[in-house]
This record gives C-alpha cells, sequence and structure tokens, in this order.
C-alpha cells in the first residue's frame, strides 16, 4: 500500500465514468495514493450508471466497460475487512444515510479520509474532501 489512502464515495466512481476530470486525477495519482473502494460502492455504481446513461440516451454498455477496466488501479476493499467496523459506522451516519456506513466503515479499517461530494458525510466525524479541494489532499 502506498504512504496515502482515501476512499472514495461510489458518486466519486461514477463521476470518474461520467466525465473526465476526477479519472484524470486518479489515474494521475494512483501509483502514489491508494484509492479504496468499499466493494459495495462498486455494484452501486455497475447499478446506477446504466440508469444514468439511459436518461441521457446514451450507450451504456461503453461505460461498464470503462468501470471495469478503471476498477483495476483501484483498490476494491472486501465486506469483510471493514466489516468489523459496522456498529461504529452505522452509529455515526444513522442520522443521515445508514446506506453508506461501508465507505465510513472503511475509512476507520484504514484510518483515511473520504472522497466525495455526499454532504451525508459531513459532521460524521471522518475526514472528508470534494473534487474541489482534493488537490490539497493528492501529492504534487
Amino acid at each position: 500500500m502506498s504512504s496515502k489512502s482515501i476512499v472514495l464515495d461510489a458518486n466519486i466512481v461514477i463521476r470518474a465514468i461520467l466525465g473526465e476530470r476526477v479519472r484524470n486525477l486518479i489515474i494521475q495519482h494512483y501509483q502514489a495514493v491508494d484509492f479504496l473502494v468499499p466493494d459495495v460502492c462498486l455494484v452501486d455504481a455497475r447499478k446506477y450508471i446504466p440508469q444514468i446513461f439511459e436518461k441521457r440516451k446514451i450507450s451504456t454498455e461503453p461505460a461498464i466497460e470503462l468501470l471495469e477496466k478503471f476498477g483495476t488501479i483501484l483498490n476494491t476493499v472486501d465486506h469483510e475487512i471493514y466489516q468489523r467496523y459496522s456498529k461504529e459506522a452505522k452509529e455515526r451516519i444513522k442520522d443521515r444515510d445508514l446506506n453508506d456506513w461501508p465507505i465510513i466503515a472503511t475509512a476507520l479499517t484504514f484510518d483515511a479520509p473520504i472522497w466525495t461530494e455526499d454532504k451525508d458525510f459531513f459532521g460524521a466525524g471522518m475526514p472528508t474532501w470534494t473534487t474541489e479541494r482534493i488537490h490539497i489532499f493528492l501529492p504534487r
């Protein structure tokens, strides 16, 4: 593992597939930063990307192929690894979106911040970064 790690929320993974900015940041820094993704976030991305692309009347097949290729530079974290922090993570996020507990549990497991655009994480006691400010965290 690299000296720096950050947990990606599903919305960041989806942004990496939909646009170039997030994808390019991750590609540029993946050798110096471990981009950790709870397994359920990849499941969510596979679920929501086709819905987003269909609404835009764009073929979903290239996006899913890109997600599969892009997934090779991400570090997928199996639920068995972050499960031990499930109770604490659920407690931290219970008043917001309980479905986000795996992201917090992964952050607790690796003592890493979270990269997200989801305001539900703010105030949950975990360091968070948005795409607008992530350049401060990433190596120069």
